[in-house]
């Protein structure tokens, strides 16, 4: 028998006031939990005052699933999967797999780090060996010995220049030392900006974190000293994020998705309509060719409108482009402009969610679609044309999906599944979306699911679980700008940090040419700028 639990009536207010008494007695780690906890139960005090929230939204919020792989939700369940190994076609001629490795990163991998070359103490290629009984000549080897050696530092450093000043005793002047070569006009230069905003939008770093790690490394830097230097560096910036929504329009796919942000400004506008009161961040992905580039807006626009406003920059002559993602009606553009394709990580999630209460049926369809998935993987990885995919995928997954439509029709068929249990509806939206879903067994590109864009998104959900909102709505674009040209360099494998500090250095000239200043061709760029001072 549960014991009597006197109701007490007290907000989530008190409950911080008094928590803020008890903030000495408390170590840092347990005021921080404590706070959260608190501020989970207002939060979650306030869904169930709507009557919209259901124990199912409810538990998703706060027993979330730690992996939603086939083997650990079989296992959860009570089902045990063994060793059983996916049938996979024969890997073609001439195409093996790569060899696993031992885990450790080679000096290969270290692609940002300092290189200093180091001659030989002694020997010169052409010197004598010095092996007297050999009489050879010794030669440069194409591959040089390589150390790694990794060392600590603040991430914003700081150097004084104490310059030197000598005064005349009979008139007074006072001479000082030149500074040395190389010490800027600035403060604050370009890499102090750039390494903000690294960490500030691509790592969620709060500006009040930074500020306590800086002072503790005897490196003063306030808070609102950081957010003026993101402001003042966003302006020159804006054309290179012009350049990227202009080649992004001319993408052959975009994944496009978004996630609820707060902005205090946007919260607190009058002028918002009363059937659009949320605030949204959009994440949409383009890709280009062997380009991707990623974009976000954070609004009162859902997915589909930051979609449709982009669609409007695409030239005339040019194929609608593949769109992927989730069924929801507020991702799609109104236009009809696009060639719409439905995630398949989302319709297998409906199956996850009830596999503990339909094990056995949701195990068929989890390693059916795993096998899908097999095959979109191994076509990656040989590194098959879009055209080739497309044949591979008909040829090996085709007949795995039929099966699985197959399936879920003899499910209704006879009666085998409630229409309004859980996995009746998950059934029901598999097979409601199927042309959708399976686009990619009918059109070359197609992706098979939308994960890229839910990548994409970790970025501003980082963001908010760090800092929790926006201030205004010049912040919420600052944050979009730097997220946008941050992640779009990770989707290149383009050093961020480096592109950052290298647009600053030369704004003027990505301001008269920024298509030359994309993450891809950046460097070609600089080279060309120094050939001719070199000469």
């Amino acid at each position: 028998m549960q014991p009597h639990i006197e109701r007490i009536d007290v907000s989530t207010e008190e409950l911080e006031g008094l928590l803020e008494q008890a903030r000495p007695m408390l170590s840092e780690d347990g005021y921080q939990k404590l706070r959260a906890a608190i501020r989970t139960l207002g939060y979650v005090t306030g869904l169930l005052e709507k009557q919209a929230t259901t124990l199912a939204s409810l538990r998703e919020l706060l027993c979330p699933a730690s992996t939603e792989k086939t083997e650990a939700v079989l296992k959860q369940a009570g089902i045990e999967t063994g060793d059983k190994e996916r049938k996979a076609p024969k890997e073609p001629a001439g195409k093996s797999a790569p060899s696993s490795g031992h885990g450790r990163n080679g000096a290969a991998a270290y692609r940002g780090a300092q290189k200093v070359r180091v001659p030989h103490e002694s020997l010169k290629a052409g010197d004598p060996c010095p092996d007297a009984e050999c009489g050879g000549k010794v030669y440069a080897q194409r591959d040089p010995g390589v150390l790694v050696r990794v060392k600590g530092q603040a991430p914003i450093a700081a150097t004084v220049y104490e310059l030197e000043k000598l005064r005349c005793h009979l008139c007074g002047k006072v001479f000082t030392a030149s500074a040395p070569e190389g010490t800027g006009e600035k403060k604050y230069d370009e890499s102090a900006a750039a390494m903000m905003a690294l960490l500030r939008y691509g790592s969620g770093f709060p500006w009040n974190r930074l500020e306590d790690l800086e002072e503790n490394l005897g490196i003063p830097l306030p808070a609102a000293t950081q957010c003026q230097i993101m402001a003042e560096t966003a302006v020159p910036l804006q054309p290179a994020l012009e350049e990227l929504m202009r080649q992004a329009a001319h993408g052959e796919v975009v994944h496009n998705d978004d996630t609820s942000m707060r902005v205090l400004s946007l919260d607190r506008d009058a002028d918002l309509s009363a059937d659009r009161t949320g605030v949204f961040t959009s994440g949409i992905v383009w890709i280009v060719g062997e380009r991707r580039i990623a974009l976000f807006f954070t609004g009162c626009k859902h997915a589909g409108e930051n979609l449709a406003a982009m669609l409007t920059r695409r030239p005339e002559g040019l194929s609608p482009p593949i769109q992927m993602c989730d069924a929801l009606s507020r991702n799609v553009p109104k236009l009809d402009a696009t060639l719409l394709a439905n995630c398949n990580a989302h319709s297998r999630r409906n199956f996850v969610k009830v596999t503990p209460s339909f094990p056995e049926e949701c195990r068929f369809v989890l390693e059916t679609l795993g096998e899908v998935y097999g095959y979109d993987e191994q076509a990656r990885v040989q590194g098959l044309s879009p055209d080739e995919r497309l044949d591979f995928h008909q040829e090996h997954s085709g007949p795995v999906m039929d099966k699985l439509r197959t399936w879920s029709n003899v499910q209704f068929e006879e009666r085998r599944a409630e229409p309004n249990s859980g996995l009746g509806q998950a059934i029901s939206y598999l097979l409601r979306h199927w042309e959708k879903l399976t686009l990619f067994l009918r059109v070359a590109g197609a992706p098979i699911d939308n994960n890229l864009v839910e990548r994409a998104l970790k970025k501003a959900i980082l963001h908010r679980r760090n800092s929790l909102f926006y201030k205004t709505r010049n912040g919420a674009r600052m944050g979009d700008l730097f997220m946008s040209l941050i992640h779009t360099c990770e989707l290149n494998r383009a050093n961020s940090f480096d592109y950052l500090t290298e647009l600053l250095r030369h704004a003027d000239q990505l301001k008269q040419s920024p298509a030359e200043w994309m993450p891809w061709n950046y460097r070609e760029t600089l080279a060309r700028l120094a050939t001719p001072a070199a000469a």
